[in-house]
């Protein structure tokens, strides 16, 4: 007889009456306690002899689960752990396993839902992370050993927003209106307390909650009455519930439905106008949006009058993307007001007229050409042109401003140049021009209409270029916390203007404004602070404007009583912080 093991149940029973020997010869033994276990000899007789078997018998502690996983209610997104803890027998291997819905839990594979907790041999907790509405269902823990097995299972019930409503259908479709029904959802053990509506459009940007009536409830069919809706569009919609837990997802989307066409009601935004050519009403508008002209055949009716005349004037526009209406008529006096209305209509109907505005008719162009006319070159690249001012918004020839046109002598008047003004002034300054040459200039007014004569063309040359060289061997040195910068004088070419002084400029830093002092000689002296550094340029100016800068040179913090540098040295030292000097506007290095 081989050895075996037995399980203690703990009852007190005695032998007598808790062994017995089966018919065919085996040993039955009924809640075995630790007593039972020894040496168990079995001895068979016969009229040939007699024969014996023994073997052992070895007691073990039962497994028992003494923290059992309960039925829990929990909240998605939630994190809960399920315990299962046992006492056992501590010479037996303990296995925890564990089911979800029957099936095995493969820890590696749900996504890091899962995951085993428990610290201690004998615990087989599991922790469910961010619980979603797929995790309700029955767990198992099951435990096993050589000798026994014990499973037991609990419920967790998962409460969430609301499932997606179904079946979504329309019906009773009007201009402004419909009935919606569906069906509800799973609720996820949360009652719905209440349902969204939502609609897009051709012309929307997305889903948008819509105004409703509610109707009925009926069993598992619910209604409600989508309320304030535009006539002739075509909408899509769609539900959702909420409940204590939030808002579920949404149903798929309604088939489209277009509601019933009217009449207009929405005028054009921005009525406005004015300019155009001689004898002309100019009337603009903001066209309707689509979504917005309730019906097919949309148009637009303008109606103006001259200021003061009792009976409209109309013109049917019947183009929905029109946005702008001319009328002409010799008897239309240059820039006389209008009052002016526009309104919509459709195969419907006519719908409202917008709020009457003022628009003035078209003007006629100046009629006359400034005078006293003057042009002053400035420097090489600058020319200063001045005139007479015409009245100013004179009987029915307004003026807007002036207008400049400028060309070089060897050029055609046709590639001229324009440059305009705003407002009445009498002056002007035009830029980038070249150096040394001839220009034309001519002026005239101008007002939406056009532009009136041309003055005078009066001519200029413009001066020299400036210095093309840079000042060279700009040199520094310091004495007592003063600093004396030096540089060569620059010579101007035969076709440059004369030098007639020089800028330094001077800042802290690379990304700092620079502040400018002048000079007419080829050196200066500057107060310096021992504890900054500057960067310094030098450019030679004349009366064509400002020449080549030199190279950049840093004038570093001043480390002893005597420094000194150049433009080809640079010291790890630190500079300028003031300068003791009087210095004119900012300019840039």
């Amino acid at each position: 007889m081989n050895p075996f093991a037995v399980l203690l149940d703990g009852s007190r029973d005695s032998t007598a009456q808790r062994v017995s020997i089966l018919e065919n010869g085996n040993l039955r033994i009924w809640n075995v306690t630790k007593a039972d276990a020894g040496v168990y000899t079995c001895v068979a007789r016969n009229q040939f002899g007699v024969a014996s078997s023994s073997g052992s018998v070895t007691v073990k502690e039962p497994t028992v689960i003494i923290t059992p996983p309960s039925t829990m209610d929990v909240t998605v997104g939630e994190s809960i752990i399920l315990p299962c803890q046992v006492t056992y027998d501590p010479s037996l291997e303990l296995k925890f396993t564990w089911f979800f819905n029957e099936q095995l839990i493969q820890f590696a594979n749900h996504g890091g839902y899962f995951e085993k907790v428990g610290g201690q041999h004998s615990a087989g907790d599991i922790m469910i992370r961010n619980i979603q509405l797929k995790h309700a269902g029955k767990y198992t823990c099951a435990v096993q050993t050589k000798v026994d097995s014990i499973s037991i299972a609990a419920d967790l019930v998962v409460r969430g927003p609301p499932g997606p409503p179904n079946g979504i259908h329309v019906s009773e479709v009007s201009a402004t209106t419909v009935s919606l029904s569906w069906r509800p959802g799973s609720d996820n053990h949360s009652p719905v307390t209440a349902y969204t509506i939502q609609a897009r459009t051709p012309f929307s940007l997305g889903w948008q909650a819509v105004t409703t009536v509610p109707e009925s409830v009926g069993g598992r069919q619910l209604t409600a009455t989508v309320i304030e809706l535009n006539p002739w569009v075509e909408y899509e919609f769609r539900v959702l519930g909420s409940n204590a837990v939030g808002t579920g997802e949404p149903s798929k989307p309604s088939k489209q439905a277009r509601t019933k066409e009217t009449s207009p009601r929405v005028t054009p935004a921005n009525v406005s106008g004015g300019g155009g050519s001689r004898s002309e009403l100019v009337i603009t508008w903001e066209p309707v949006p689509e979504e917005l002209q309730n019906g097919p055949g949309f148009g637009y009716v303008v109606a103006f009058r001259p200021h003061g005349a009792t009976g409209w004037m109309q013109a049917a526009v019947p183009s929905p993307e029109a946005s702008r209406y001319v009328f002409k008529n010799e008897s239309i006096q240059p820039f006389s007001p209008f009052h002016v209305k526009v309104g919509v209509y459709n195969n419907v109907g006519e719908g409202p007229f917008g709020a009457v505005t003022t628009i003035f008719s078209a003007e006629d162009e100046p009629g006359r050409a400034p005078t006293r006319v003057r042009a002053k070159s400035l420097s090489a690249s600058e020319v200063e042109v001045s005139w007479k001012a015409l009245p100013w918004n004179a009987s029915k020839r307004r003026l807007l401003g002036y207008e400049l046109r400028y060309w070089a002598r060897s050029e055609k008047e046709e590639s001229a140049s324009v440059q305009r003004t705003v407002g009445n002034q009498t002056s002007s300054v035009l830029r980038g021009m070249r150096g040394s040459t001839s220009y034309y200039i001519t002026v005239r007014a101008y007002n939406t209409a056009g532009t009136g004569p041309m003055g005078a063309t009066v001519n200029v040359t413009t001066k020299k270029p400036p210095p093309s060289q840079p000042p060279a061997k700009v040199m520094w040195n310091t004495s007592n916390s003063k600093i004396i910068v030096n540089w060569e004088q620059v010579k101007a070419l035969e076709n440059e203007s004369e030098v007639t002084g020089y800028k330094v400029l001077y800042k802290r830093n690379r990304h700092s404004r620079p502040d400018v002092m002048e000079t007419n000689t080829t050196s200066v002296e500057l107060s310096l602070p021992t504890d900054e550094e500057y960067i310094i340029q030098v450019k030679p100016f004349g009366e064509g404007g400002e020449g080549s800068s030199s190279r950049q040179i840093t004038i570093p913090r001043i480390a002893g009583p005597n420094a000194i540098g150049s433009a080809s040295k640079v010291s790890t030292l630190s500079a300028l912080s003031t300068i003791a000097l009087s210095f004119t506007a900012r300019t840039s290095l």
